[in-house]
């Protein structure tokens, strides 16, 4: 039974995290972390698809967060809410079936469990001019 998009997200920052630390390409890395800490759980496609998401687009979502995250460099803030936007902005962007206030909401949450009480309100904060910007 494929795990539910809300624990692939999940296992998508860890991977993200993982990544940022190792510098491994995503190819390498979920594969490796998968089989460390998942190695019976069916995944499905969700969790590669962030993770190769993000690399992909990491260059132009960077451009992006720094563009709209006023007085924050990238290096100022969190790995975690870095990777947490980062997943988001890919998915408001490049996942026409996920809902911009879904992917938003999920984030957030994300923000509450794995980093701050204050990373809700930070991570909305930027992730709502991103997508403001992205309906025009």
């Amino acid at each position: 039974m494929p795990v539910s998009r809300r624990k692939s997200r999940e296992l998508a920052l860890q991977i993200l995290y993982q990544i940022d630390f190792t510098k491994q390409l995503s190819k390498d890395a979920l594969p490796l972390f998968l089989s460390h800490f998942y190695p019976q759980k069916n995944l499905g496609d969700f969790t590669a698809r962030i993770v190769q998401g993000v690399e992909e687009y990491r260059k132009e979502i960077d451009r992006l967060l720094r563009e709209y995250s006023e007085h924050w460099a990238l290096g100022r803030m969190s790995r975690v809410d870095v990777n947490i936007l980062r997943m988001a902005v890919f998915e408001i962007l490049w996942c026409s079936d996920i809902p911009i206030n879904v992917s938003i909401n999920e984030a957030i949450e994300l923000g509450k469990k794995f980093s701050t009480e204050k990373s809700g309100f930070f991570i909305n904060g930027i992730l709502d001019k991103i997508a403001h910007s992205a309906k025009k």
